[in-house]
């Protein structure tokens, strides 16, 4: 393989990986989905994670640092339907991302 096709496959590589990184969420550019929480539980990362029965899980990037209160939300949202405004990638794959959650009219988080 030349070294003109590994730069271009580098460079493709690089663009593709950063088009995958969540910056500056838009609304219109989420999707809204209603789950009902069966777990919460938070990683070493600072990570929030919601799970619901299917086994999907949704997140909160660097939740525990945005000053997120773990029991706080266990205690508001297990067992509840909440509602998720999850990140649509331009390629059309939706994220686990969670740039918004709400309980009923009240919001929880938001990046918007």
């Amino acid at each position: 393989m030349s070294y003109i096709t590994k730069a271009i496959g580098a460079i493709a590589c690089l663009f593709l990986l950063q088009s995958c990184i969540i910056n500056n969420a838009k609304k219109q550019e989420c999707i809204v989905k209603q789950i009902t929480v069966t777990q919460i539980y938070a990683t070493d990362a600072a990570d929030i994670f919601f799970k619901e029965a299917n086994g999907d899980f949704y997140y909160i990037n660097r939740g525990a640092e945005r000053n997120l209160d773990l029991k706080q939300l266990e205690r508001k949202v297990m067992g509840e339907k909440i509602t998720l405004h999850l990140y649509k990638f331009w390629f059309g794959l939706e994220s686990n991302h969670i740039s918004q959650l709400g309980l009923g009219e009240e919001i929880l988080f938001t990046e918007f």
